[in-house]
């Protein structure tokens, strides 16, 4: 019983982060029916920000408290983020609005290999360490355990996901996203400046991936210039398990998908004998991504043209 509450517990950190990520990716494809596979790197660029920042307040400030150090490396990291998604959306995207859709797939997939390499160039080929900025006295749930800095983390992200939810139900602009969503041609016919909506779904994405790539760092301890890939891929999965397009099915998506994913890790060498090893979890979360995408294709949520973001 403790393995399996240290493993859930392991898979709601794993999965908000990956919920974080996977919103991101719904809401672009929300408004644009176009999938940012540029997206994790995002994340990655988020992370590089905060460790630099974090290496500029340990020079200027070196009795600064580490919980603040670290709140200070999210806030400067989402704007970077954001300019940073922006310019993808003006640059490599805008045009190819109308395009046939293997056009913004192929751009997306160079402007992600772009991102790598301007990341390798500034921070350098090898992993960097992460400091570790909260106690290390570990806290006991249940007889599992749980960091400060994972408590943190759950904490972001669904002060995160509420605020998300927030804004797309009650205010103005979420109701214009929805609008742009539901038809974009009819809610610019309404006043809506469908430009604007796009560059802030752009902008919001990136912040709550900047949120998830510092927190990635200060969960895993260290940060390197291809870390986008694999949780990217695994957001995107996550975003198309819950059904693409729905906040709501990013969101549970991206916890599922970090629980199954933790499970497998528990459990995989038990469950085949020793066979496998916990670095074949993979197998467990797209076992089922497949699985419930044959039951139900349009995902566990569907995709509810009226909820989407």
């Amino acid at each position: 019983m403790e393995t399996f509450v240290q493993q859930i517990l392991n898979g709601l950190v794993l999965g908000s982060m990956y919920a974080l990520v996977a919103l991101g990716y719904t809401m672009v494809y929300g408004v644009l029916n176009l999938i940012n596979f540029a997206h994790g790197d995002v994340l990655m660029i988020g992370a590089m920000v905060g460790l630099s920042i974090l290496k500029l307040l340990d020079g200027a400030f070196p009795g600064l408290p580490g919980g603040v150090q670290l709140a200070i490396a999210i806030v400067g990291a989402i704007p970077v983020t954001m300019l940073v998604n922006v310019l993808i959306e003006r640059v490599a995207y805008r045009r190819l609005r109308n395009a046939p859709r293997l056009a913004p797939l192929i751009t997306a997939i160079g402007v992600s290999i772009l991102l790598q390499t301007f990341a390798m160039m500034i921070w350098g080929r090898s992993p960097l360490p992460f400091p570790q900025l909260l106690s290390s006295d570990p806290i006991m749930v249940g007889g599992a355990v749980i960091s400060h800095t994972q408590v943190l983390l759950l904490v972001l992200a669904a002060a995160a996901m509420v605020g998300l939810v927030f804004l797309v139900e009650k205010t103005r602009m979420g109701r214009a996203m929805r609008a742009v969503a539901e038809n974009p041609r009819v809610a610019g016919l309404m006043g809506v400046d469908s430009n604007r909506v796009i560059v802030a779904t752009f902008a919001i994405g990136a912040a709550l991936a900047a949120v998830a790539g510092v927190m990635w760092g200060a969960n895993y301890a260290s940060i390197q210039f291809a870390m986008g890939t694999v949780p990217g891929m695994k957001a995107f999965s996550a975003a198309v398990l819950g059904g693409i397009g729905n906040i709501y099915g990013a969101m549970i998506g991206g916890i599922v998908l970090g629980i199954i994913e933790s499970l497998g890790a528990g459990y995989i060498g038990d469950l085949t004998g020793g066979f496998l090893g916990s670095h074949y979890q993979d197998i467990f979360a797209f076992i089922v991504l497949i699985l419930v995408l044959t039951v139900r294709p349009s995902g566990i949520m569907g995709e509810r043209v009226a909820d989407r973001a």
